[in-house]
C-alpha cells in the first residue's frame, strides 16, 4: 500500500453535493478533496432542474453571468392535470419577491463543469477523477479518512473529515454501516425524449390519465418526458411491447401523438428505480453525509440537486471555520472534528428534508398512486375549489421550487490564489 496521502476535508462522490461543498470549502482557505469514480460527468438523466434557491446561491458566487452563457431553457409555468380538470397551474413570475422566478434547465455536466471550473481558481481544491471510494479509514472509533481505488491500485486518504456524497446508492455510507429508513415510493420511471415544434406549449406540464402519469419538461428543441410506471412493473412494461408504450403515451399526452413514432427503440428509454428514503442519523465520528447519501428525493418537483446543493452550502458555513482551524493543528489526524459541530448540518437541515419529503409522499398517495392505480387523484375538499387550487399551486410552487429555509452563502473567501490545483485523471 502506498503512503497515505493527506487533506484536511475529503469528500467521497463528484456530484451538486461534493463539487459545491469542494469548491466552497476550497474558497474558504480548507485544504479539500474530491473523489469522483467516473471519468467525465457525462451521464445522461440526471437532475437537470436547477431552482431559484440554487441560482441564488450561484449568484452569490458571482457565477450567474458564466452560468448564462450555457445555452438552457427557462420554465416559469407548472401545470398538472387531467385534460378536463387542472390540480396545480403555478406561475412563478407571480413570486415578485424573488429575484430568480424561474427554473433553469442546464444539463448537470455543463452545471459540474462550471463549478469546477470555479473551484480551480482556489490552490485549496484537488478533484481526482476515476477514484473508486471504497471505505473509510476507521481508527479508535472514528473514521480518519478513506480508502479508494484509482488505474494506479488502491490508495489512501487520511482526513480531519470525510464526507458521503456519493449518491443514493453511496458506497461510502453502506461500508460506513449508515442504512437509510425506506419511505416508499410507489411509482418508477421510464425517460424519453420527442423533438419539440415551435408551436408547442411550454413550461412543465404534468398529464394523468386512466392508470397512468406523465411528465413533460420543455428542453428547447426536445421535450424530456417521465412516464411514470407503477412500482416493479418494467419488466411487464417491456413484456407488452415498445408498440403499447408509445400508444400509451399518445393517449396521455395527445400534442405528441404524431411524434411517438420517434421512440423507435428500448435502448431510448432510460428506466429510473425510484426512491425515497433518508439517514435517521446523518453523521458518526469524522463522517457526515449529505445530499441523496442522507436523503434520496422522489422526482417529484425535480428537487434532488437543489436540496443537494443546500445541503453543501448549510455544511460549508457551519464547518468551513472549524476545518481551517483544525488543519494548523499537528495532531489533526490523530483527532476528530467535534461531533457535535458535525451534527449541526443535520439539524440545520431536518426541516427542508422532512418538510420536502412529506410533500413528495402526500403528492404519491394523492395523485401518483391513485392515477397509476387507476383511480380518480383526490384532494382534500377544501382545494378542490378554485380557490384552494390557487392555494396548492402557490404552495407547492413556494416549497418545491423555492424550497425550505434556503440557504446563503456564508464562508468567508480565503486565499484565493492563482494556482493551478491539481485535477487527476480527467478524461477529455
Amino acid at each position: 500500500m502506498p503512503e497515505a496521502q493527506t487533506t484536511t476535508c475529503a469528500i467521497a462522490g463528484g456530484g451538486p453535493a461534493g463539487i459545491m461543498l469542494g469548491l466552497l470549502l476550497a474558497r474558504a482557505g480548507v485544504r479539500t478533496t474530491v473523489l469522483e469514480k467516473h471519468g467525465d460527468f457525462l451521464r445522461d438523466f440526471r437532475g437537470d432542474t436547477v431552482h431559484p434557491s440554487t441560482l441564488r446561491v450561484l449568484d452569490e458566487l458571482g457565477l450567474v453571468g458564466a452560468l448564462e452563457g450555457i445555452p438552457h431553457r427557462k420554465l416559469t409555468t407548472l401545470r398538472i392535470g387531467t385534460d378536463t380538470r387542472p390540480l396545480i397551474d403555478a406561475d412563478l413570475t407571480r413570486f415578485t419577491r424573488w429575484r430568480y422566478r424561474h427554473i433553469a434547465m442546464i444539463p448537470q455536466w455543463d452545471l459540474l463543469t462550471l463549478l469546477v471550473e470555479h473551484a480551480r481558481r482556489y490552490p485549496a481544491f484537488r478533484l481526482l477523477m476515476n477514484a473508486e471510494v471504497l471505505g473509510p479509514i476507521e481508527q479508535g472509533g472514528a473514521v480518519r479518512g478513506l480508502r479508494y481505488r484509482d488505474p494506479s491500485g488502491e490508495r489512501e486518504l487520511r482526513a480531519v473529515l470525510t464526507v458521503a456524497a456519493d449518491g443514493r446508492r453511496s458506497d461510502l455510507r453502506k461500508a460506513a454501516c449508515m442504512v437509510p429508513t425506506e419511505l416508499g415510493a410507489p411509482m418508477d420511471v421510464l425517460w424519453l425524449r420527442i423533438s419539440r415544434r415551435p408551436g408547442d406549449r411550454s413550461g412543465l406540464g404534468g398529464y394523468i390519465g386512466r392508470g397512468q402519469m406523465a411528465a413533460t419538461i420543455d428542453r428547447g428543441d426536445y421535450w424530456q418526458i417521465a412516464f411514470l410506471i407503477p412500482k416493479g412493473s418494467y419488466e411487464r412494461v417491456r413484456a407488452q411491447g415498445l408498440r403499447a408504450l408509445r400508444d400509451r403515451l399518445a393517449a396521455l399526452v395527445p400534442f405528441l401523438a404524431d411524434r411517438v413514432g420517434e421512440i423507435d427503440a428500448w435502448d431510448e428509454v432510460a428506466f429510473l428505480e425510484v426512491g425515497l428514503d433518508r439517514l435517521a442519523r446523518w453523521d458518526r465520528p469524522g463522517l457526515l453525509a449529505i445530499g441523496d447519501a442522507a436523503h434520496t428525493m422522489s422526482p417529484i418537483g425535480g428537487v434532488g440537486i437543489n436540496l443537494a446543493v443546500q445541503d453543501a452550502v448549510a455544511a460549508a458555513n457551519l464547518l468551513a471555520d472549524p476545518l481551517y482551524r483544525a488543519q494548523a493543528d499537528p495532531a489533526r489526524f490523530e483527532r476528530t472534528l467535534n461531533p457535535g459541530l458535525v451534527r449541526r448540518v443535520q439539524r440545520r437541515r431536518a426541516v427542508p428534508t422532512i418538510g420536502t419529503q412529506t410533500v413528495q409522499r402526500v403528492v404519491q398517495s394523492r395523485i401518483v398512486d391513485r392515477a397509476l392505480g387507476d383511480t380518480e387523484p383526490r384532494l382534500p375538499a377544501v382545494l378542490e375549489t378554485a380557490a384552494g387550487r390557487r392555494l396548492l399551486s402557490q404552495a407547492m410552487a413556494r416549497i418545491m421550487i423555492y424550497g425550505l429555509l434556503p440557504e446563503h452563502v456564508r464562508t468567508p473567501e480565503r486565499r484565493a490564489g492563482t494556482g493551478t490545483p491539481v485535477v487527476e485523471g480527467v478524461r477529455h
